[in-house]
């Protein structure tokens, strides 16, 4: 991976954590720290200099950030989204043929999740070794550090597969790692997750639900158990944030599900002026205008007869004879400082953790009805009589529908056909150009030549 490009796309963050630079050439030459910039004695100097730096972090959802991409690009690859763009990298996502060569890979999912791991480094560094943070405060800081990094391997392993694993904050070491396997990714991915489970309080220290807490340390470790098939640790994990006391989770009025104060909200990204970039690429301010992201047709199919889902969340605007679907779930398309929005970014969300415990139970086979009644919570909320599945084959197929509409636009569909093994047989029959060995982006080209002990994946 590339020591310097990493930083060079983000100098713009002020408490950029530079120094370490410094530290390791001392033998050599005394550079000056920019004056932009803070030393990495004086970022951990205080509980605010230090809670800056890891509020930097949740700068990653905006529009040049890795975060809407990892939806965009996976619900391309999927039976989900169709591109109606004409920038040609972008169809490579749709089409199946992912060049290594492609920019918006290497920055999406490579350079900027990177940055991102890179400055949790820094940040659970500092913040260790620092004397002048608070204990309370350190052990918030450690704990949402600790979950950015697990959030942005969880992302990079099940887009790339086996990825380098940097867990220092020495940029020079990290520029020549191999790369680790998947399950070693995933232990540490567990790791980070526990640790910020007992770092983190219960409570939420800000009022709308924008800052990590335990519960969404569970929540995301409920779904990386889920994929690892650690089905029993998936259902008690999913089971603490369904029967939260310290917070209230309750499944929120479809129109409200992704308001900032909607009940349902695990986790979610604040934005400058209340409206997602989620919103405004699949909608537009012209009700003529087709999106950027829209629905493939077929896709509308998979709603049942009667399902509100499909009223409240998925919208259509006919153009040249065409009829597109729009994903109608973020209402906003923009706001500004004088019409301010009531939308961010949702990260995590209620009925994914009844789905992923409903996954769980289903598949230990040793409460298909508890199963059945977690599905039902999300289907009674989109108006949708109970489940009539009653044994095991038949109950996972009705979950992997659920979660085909409940979640859509949100990164899961992707995934969920590479984890379940059914990525060859859906798109395959949608897509002439796929092949089996699709289900795993190329590891960009150029990282390759800049770091010679990377392998690329089979295929590219």
């Amino acid at each position: 991976m590339k020591s310097k490009n990493i930083f060079h796309h983000y100098i713009f963050i002020v408490l950029a954590l530079v120094a370490v630079f410094v530290s390791s050439c001392d033998n050599y030459v005394d550079i000056a720290i920019s004056p932009n910039k803070l030393s990495t004695e004086d970022a951990f100097s205080s509980d605010a200099s230090a809670t800056s730096v890891v509020l930097a972090l949740y700068s990653y959802y905006n529009t040049t950030s890795s975060l809407p991409y990892f939806s965009f690009l996976g619900g391309l690859s999927a039976d989900e989204l169709q591109y109606t763009g004409s920038t040609a990298e972008m169809q490579e996502f749709a089409q199946a043929s992912v060049t290594t060569t492609n920019s918006t890979l290497k920055n999406y999912l490579w350079v900027y999740p990177y940055a991102v791991i890179s400055e949790a480094n820094q940040a659970i560094s500092g913040i260790t070794n620092s004397a002048a943070i608070t204990a309370a405060t350190k052990k918030q800081l450690l704990g949402e550090a600790k979950f950015f990094r697990a959030y942005y391997y969880f992302n990079l392993v099940n887009y790339l597969g086996d990825v380098p694993l940097s867990l220092n904050a020495s940029v020079l070491e990290n520029a020549y790692l191999a790369r680790s396997l998947k399950d070693s990714v995933y232990a540490q991915i567990i790791n980070d997750l526990k640790d910020a489970q007992s770092l983190l309080p219960a409570t939420y220290t800000t009022t709308l639900r924008t800052r990590v807490n335990q519960y969404a340390a569970d929540a995301l470790l409920a779904r990386v158990y889920l994929y690892t098939k650690d089905y029993a640790n998936a259902e008690a994990e999913a089971t603490k944030v369904i029967t939260a006391t310290d917070v209230t989770y309750t499944m929120a009025a479809l129109s409200a599900a992704f308001i900032n104060t909607s009940s349902e909200t695990i986790l979610q990204f604040a934005t400058t002026y209340g409206y997602s970039f989620y919103g405004s690429n699949y909608r537009t301010s012209s009700a003529t205008a087709v999106p950027t992201y829209v629905l493939y047709p077929k896709f509308i199919n998979s709603f049942e007869a009667g399902d509100q889902r499909k009223v409240s969340w998925i919208d259509s605007v006919t153009s040249s004879g065409t009829k597109y679907y729009k994903i109608n779930k973020y209402k906003l398309v923009t706001a500004n400082s004088t019409a301010v929005g009531n939308e961010y970014t949702v990260i995590l969300r209620l009925a994914e953790q009844y789905l992923i415990r409903a996954e769980a139970r289903a598949q230990l086979n040793t409460n298909i009805a508890g199963a059945a009644a977690d599905l039902n919570t999300v289907r009674t909320r989109a108006g949708l009589p109970n489940t009539t599945a009653t044994a095991q084959a038949s109950l996972l197929a009705a979950i992997a529908s659920e979660r085909k509409v409940e979640l859509v636009g949100e990164n899961h569909r992707w995934f969920d056909l590479k984890r379940t093994g059914t990525a060859d047989v859906v798109i395959s029959t949608l897509k002439s150009t796929w092949k089996s060995t699709s289900v795993l982006y190329p590891i960009p080209a150029s990282e390759i030549l800049l770091n010679t002990n990377l392998t690329q994946n089979s295929g590219y």
